[in-house]
């Protein structure tokens, strides 16, 4: 999944990953020029035009042509003036020498100790676009009904939907993620019936191992999911495993709700409202139906994070949400990790530790728990512990949410790790989140003043109300130590201290 590598110069350009390195340090660059940058390269010697930058850049908005110039000038300083010829009233070239290398490849992910499996998204059949929730949302049940066998290794939905839409080779993707086996299938809803298609792949040798067709009454759906869920775990392990009954909604309305508000939460302010429009709605229609007072608990705790930090109120109102899902669904492990980490930014640190290993002793395979006890193991001055399993968490999701990257970085530098934590938090996928403050503070560790000051003036456009009193205040922080060596890097970095420091 890996495309080209560019060398010019001192230079090294990956659009793919994301990154420019200048003699292999990362070079600390923003979104836009880096698209700029790569549109650049790819056709070195050409002249592009403006609009062909703008779109490369900014594609499908409307933006001035200033903004170009000042994306440019950044890249002159960055690079060198050298590098990036002026064709007036035309466009701009690329002049320098490259050389294209191969394609950055990916070490092979060992296979695990146990069967491993992926469960790729399923493909919507119906001639509905609407039924694309329906069929996403039997996809992330699959994995999460399958994830909470303790004799296999599933692969995070996360991962597995970075392959939706696209045509690929079983074997291929089965390498990328790390895993033996592969279930795939279909799904078409109509008229109140449900048909699903599935099958299990063995892609080191290619065979079907097992594949049926369900054709039920759609008030059947979680019934055939548990049918799936049995048959493949018999097919792998050789006999019949029932993990604890889960507490499935009683409306489809409800479910369908849940599954497309999930996908927006983390996107914008926006989003997250609309999401909380549509969790609402899915409360209101199944009061029973714990995954939907999950997702609506994160949303209240994320939807207030985009602007600074949530309020007291909304923190109050999240707790209490994910106490109701874990009283719902005690055997959740979903439902018992967010309630875990609600609890220690209450500082109720044992309650949130018992709750974190109550989540791993249900699920192993749930890598959000992982990830998310990452960050509270780091806070709490359990730094290496934290790197564990930030990294446990990123072999069950080896293309996860942005929030993993911003928790690796963290844990990064709370390690001293500074060049790595640069090189993590230059990455597209974290770049342009709230994780610069600490790619600011890394810099700033590492002596690249200038670059932390930037970076921390970029944060400080999206944060605007940041400080670090504030933050310092806020996080759950259980090891002085360990508050002092960010603040410190902060306050290199020219982040605003706040009221009182």
């Amino acid at each position: 999944m890996q495309g080209s590598r560019y060398a010019f110069g001192p230079f090294v350009l990956d659009p793919g990953a994301g990154t420019l390195l200048r003699n292999d340090v990362p070079v600390a660059v923003g979104h836009r020029a880096l698209k700029l940058l790569a549109a650049l390269v790819e056709r070195h010697g050409e002249i592009l035009g403006k609009a062909e930058l703008i779109d490369a850049a900014w594609p499908g908005m409307v933006v001035e042509e200033g903004n170009l110039t000042v994306q440019i000038a950044q890249l002159r300083k960055l690079l060198g003036p050298e590098w990036i010829a002026t064709v007036p009233r035309v466009g701009y070239r690329f002049t320098g020498a490259v050389e294209q290398l191969a394609g950055a490849k990916r070490e092979p992910l060992p296979l695990p100790d146990k069967p491993s499996i992926a469960v790729l998204p399923f493909v919507n059949l119906g001639n509905d676009p609407e039924q694309e929730s329906f069929s996403d949302g039997l996809t992330e049940d699959l994995i999460t009904d399958l994830s909470r066998i303790s004799g296999l290794f599933v692969i995070a939905r996360n991962s597995a939907f970075a392959y939706k839409g696209k045509a690929m080779d079983v074997r291929e993707i089965a390498q990328d993620l790390g895993v033996r086996y592969l279930l795939e299938g279909s799904a078409r809803r109509a008229a109140g019936r449900v048909r699903i298609n599935a099958q299990l792949v063995d892609a080191v040798s290619g065979d079907h191992l097992w594949a049926e067709r369900f054709d039920r009454s759609l008030d059947d759906i979680f019934v055939v999911q548990d049918e799936v869920t049995g048959r493949i775990v018999e097919a792998l392990l050789g006999r019949l495993r029932t993990p604890p009954p889960r507490n499935r909604p009683r409306s489809l309305e409800a479910y369908d709700l849940c599954v497309r508000a999930r996908r927006l939460m983390d996107d914008s302010p926006q989003t997250a409202q609309e999401a909380h429009l549509m969790l609402t709605r899915a409360v209101a229609l199944d009061p029973e139906y714990a995954e939907a007072y999950r997702w609506l608990a994160m949303n209240h705790w994320m939807g207030w994070v985009h602007s600074g930090g949530p309020s007291e109120a909304a923190r109050n109102v999240a707790l209490e949400l994910a106490r109701k899902a874990v009283a719902l669904d005690p055997d959740d492990a979903g439902c018992r990790w967010v309630l875990a980490y609600l609890l220690a930014y209450e500082r109720s640190f044992a309650e949130a530790d018992a709750e974190f290993a109550r989540a791993i002793e249900l699920d192993p395979n749930e890598a959000d728990t992982w990830a998310a006890l990452s960050d509270i193991d780091v806070l709490a001055g359990r730094i290496d512990e934290g790197l564990e399993h930030i990294r446990k968490a990123f072999r069950l999701n080896p293309f996860p949410a942005s929030w993993y990257y911003l928790t690796l970085g963290q844990a990064q530098y709370a390690a001293g790790e500074y060049a790595a934590a640069v090189e993590t938090l230059c990455r597209d996928e974290t770049y342009r989140t709230s994780s610069r403050r600490f790619l600011a503070a890394s810099l700033a560790q590492l002596g690249r003043l200038d670059e932390a000051r930037a970076e921390a003036e970029l944060f400080l456009v999206g944060n605007p109300h940041f400080t670090i009193r504030h933050w310092a205040a806020t996080e759950p922080f259980r090891d002085a130590a360990t508050l002092e060596h960010f603040v410190d890097g902060f306050r290199k970095a020219g982040l605003p201290a706040g009221p009182g420091q």
